[in-house]
């Protein structure tokens, strides 16, 4: 028989579950038996709901000179084709990809010219297939060069400065007894989540209530009231079940508009998904960069210069730039430090946020140099990196609140064997095949941004937390109820989670690895609010229960005078096949300090499947920027190679214990990007050890081995 909830409350003392224990995701049965709905499966679909198919631009540059929809229109099924002379007008937006059809203009290969909406699917695909565009081509740009007459440096990249200097890292470089100046590149990337971007649209008189997947409902909702005109208060989203983003749907996306769009137009309910062929070109990507590098050393390894200059694209319509130079802003001890943006506006889609914006090129490109350095001095790599380490943050001067960088590298050294290497490259070799083994280091920022929840003590002796945080698939609503147990003092199963909702309190979205440390502080302050209500409390609850609430908007925004951030040390063991120039990893291993661990189940799989994302970013992965037409040359799985079952080794994630009191009750950090972080530089030092010769463009597929090996 459960207890009372003011019995519970009495009785709390000593019965707190375990925070961090290895709890199964609550809604896991849902998913694994087709129950959990994600944006176009929702079960109260009206029966008149209708399905919107867009019109992509064939062009890479131009402009609309006509829209013919007559064939489509006359189809069995067609409602109507939306195009930039009668698709109804939007307001003004801080995002300009977001006000599609309102004009004639084609910025980029794939922007919506048209959409059609008809009475099933398969109607909607094919009513689009028959509309003919006519368009006013201008010639084009679409490919990123490192000496583009139109490079700049801006004035923020993703937030951080563009250019920050310390000392004279040239004239230190000039002087340096060690030097190494290098160059890598990394193509395009997409992230492909499973789920496509989809949306469910309808309006009641004058209310919309959007389904959409996306990584926060807070910010779709506050687009679309601007959008349209609307009080928030008039529309509601609901995020509730989203099969994947890695930031691709940290922002609104123009299927959200469209399917409002055509739901006002109608009058019916609407479905939009996306087909995969279409995403490359809507919905971001990690843009192409092209970094070079410059380290200068004493003969003891000691750092004394570092200089890192990154070139990204970023398309005409919206600037958004990788700070891929952040990186050496952070890691290592250097008197000289000079990190630069720059970027080229060229005709191509929007870049946007993939997992790990910026430390993932940043850190792939530095931390490769590092092994440079570390072969031109003649000394064992995670020596050099302990060398280094500072007692505080390089650019900003600040402490660390904590940083546990070494007890990483230390720890992982043990767990990999890495003693007992062989320094030499190239001279482990079984017939055709070469093995070799490299590391890394890794860190991201940690940042909590406000949120509100409330939290319910109900009769039964149960306990409602409702808060609109998003899971992604990262187990979120799982350690959110692990917090509020461990607040209130009382098992797991007596706690309830309502999440993913604009009706709920208000959330930040799902990104920067923010999501759990933020919700998880306004649900950890709104159940410790109630406790203390409940302990004031005398008699049974009323019928409604009692509720207390939290805000955290100001404690949030109080930053703390540290540099905050998580670390961690990447090992990769790989084989080289000489004669296919096929690379395989066998093994790799992580470990990680992200303050207190919340959940080692789903902690591990985050830092697993980062570290895999990484792999595939190592070794697969890439898109083609199409010089001729524009846009990319792959827009399937098929033809982009994201890593499968058979790609994926023997992987090991640890951590470390770590305590911080400088992040959030908690003390968490965020798990959910670090673990690519470090990944594609530790295989790619691998396969230098392996092979003797270093590849400075990804992927590595075999075309580049064995071009490297002749």
């Amino acid at each position: 028989m459960r207890p009372t909830a003011t019995s519970t409350a009495a009785g709390a003392v000593g019965r707190k579950p375990a925070l961090g224990a290895a709890t199964e995701r609550l809604e896991g049965r849902d998913k694994v038996t087709g129950t959990a709905r994600y944006a176009t499966e929702q079960p109260h679909t009206a029966p008149d709901c209708a399905y919107a198919w867009p019109v992509p631009a064939t062009v890479a540059a131009g402009r609309v000179t006509a829209v013919d929809a007559s064939a489509a229109l006359a189809l069995p099924g067609t409602l109507a084709v939306l195009t930039p002379d009668n698709a109804p007008r939007v307001g003004e937006s801080d995002d300009p990809i977001l006000r599609v059809l309102q004009d004639h203009e084609v910025p980029h290969r794939g922007w919506f010219v048209a959409l059609a909406v008809a009475d099933t699917l398969e109607n909607a695909r094919a009513a689009a297939a028959a509309v003919t565009v006519s368009y006013e081509v201008r010639p084009h740009d679409a490919v990123l060069r490192e000496d583009h007459p139109d490079a700049y440096v801006p004035e923020t990249a993703n937030g951080h400065p563009g250019r920050r200097e310390r000392g004279d890292a040239r004239e230190a470089f000039a002087a340096a007894p060690v030097r190494v100046e290098t160059s890598y590149t990394i193509p395009p990337l997409h992230n492909h989540p499973m789920e496509p971007h989809a949306s469910y649209a309808r309006w009641d008189g004058d209310h919309l209530t959007v389904y959409d997947s996306s990584q926060g409902a807070h910010p779709v909702r506050t687009a679309l009231a601007g959008l349209f005109g609307l009080e928030p208060g008039r529309i509601t989203v609901v995020s509730e079940h989203v099969g994947g983003g890695f930031g691709s749907k940290g922002t609104p996306r123009p299927h959200v508009v469209l399917a409002a769009m055509a739901a006002r137009h109608t009058g019916r309910p609407v479905k939009l998904a996306l087909p995969r062929g279409q995403m490359a070109h809507v919905v971001g990507y990690r843009s192409p960069t092209l970094h070079r590098l410059r380290l200068g050393a004493e003969r003891d390894g000691t750092l004394t210069s570092v200089e890192h200059e990154m070139t990204a694209q970023t398309s005409r319509i919206k600037e958004f730039v990788e700070h891929g130079a952040v990186a050496a802003r952070v890691m290592y001890a250097v008197p000289h430090s000079l990190t630069t943006h720059r970027a080229v506006r060229l005709d191509v889609p929007s870049p946007s946020w993939m997992r790990a914006p910026g430390e993932a090129p940043s850190m792939y490109a530095l931390e490769s140099a590092m092994d440079e350095l570390a072969t031109e001095l003649g000394m064992d790599p995670i020596e050099l990196r302990l060398r280094n380490e500072p007692a505080t943050e390089p650019d900003s001067g600040l402490p660390f609140s904590s940083r546990h960088l070494a007890e990483c590298l230390r720890e992982g050294a043990r767990r990999f064997g890495w003693h007992q290497r062989d320094p030499r490259p190239g001279v482990r070799r079984e017939g055709d095949v070469l093995t070799g083994t490299g590391v890394a280091a890794a860190t991201y920022p940690v940042m909590c941004d406000p949120a509100s929840a409330s939290a319910t003590a109900r009769p039964d002796g149960t306990f409602l937390v409702r808060i609109d945080a998003t899971d992604i698939g990262t187990g979120a609503r799982t350690v959110l109820a692990q917090i509020a147990a461990d607040a209130l003092g009382v098992p797991l199963d007596s706690v309830a989670i309502e999440i993913g909702s604009t009706r709920l309190p208000y959330g930040p979205l799902a990104g920067g690895s923010a999501g759990t440390a933020s919700w998880g502080w306004a649900v950890h302050e709104a159940c410790t609010a109630l406790t203390r209500r409940l302990a004031d409390h005398h008699g049974p609850l009323p019928g409604e229960g009692l509720t207390a609430e939290s805000d955290t908007t100001e404690a949030a925004e109080a930053t703390p005078p540290f540099a905050r951030h998580a670390f961690g040390a990447s090992f990769a063991e790989v084989r080289v096949d000489t004669v296919s120039g096929e690379v395989r990893v066998r093994r790799m291993l992580g470990v990680y300090a992200a303050g207190r661990i919340l959940n080692a189940r789903t902690a591990r799989s985050q830092f697993i499947g980062g570290m895999t994302m990484g792999l595939g970013m190592a070794l697969t992965e890439h898109s083609t920027s199409d010089a001729a037409h524009g846009g990319f040359a792959e827009r399937d799985l098929a033809s982009y190679h994201v890593p499968v079952n058979a790609d994926v080794p023997e992987i090991d994630a640890h951590w470390v214990d770590e305590v911080d009191t400088h992040l959030n009750p908690m003390g968490s950090k965020g798990i959910g990007e670090i673990g690519i972080v470090g990944t594609p530089a530790a295989i790619g030092n691998a396969v230098h050890h392996a092979i003797g010769v270093r590849l400075r463009e990804l992927p590595l597929t075999p075309d580049k081995v064995l071009a490297a090996l002749r």
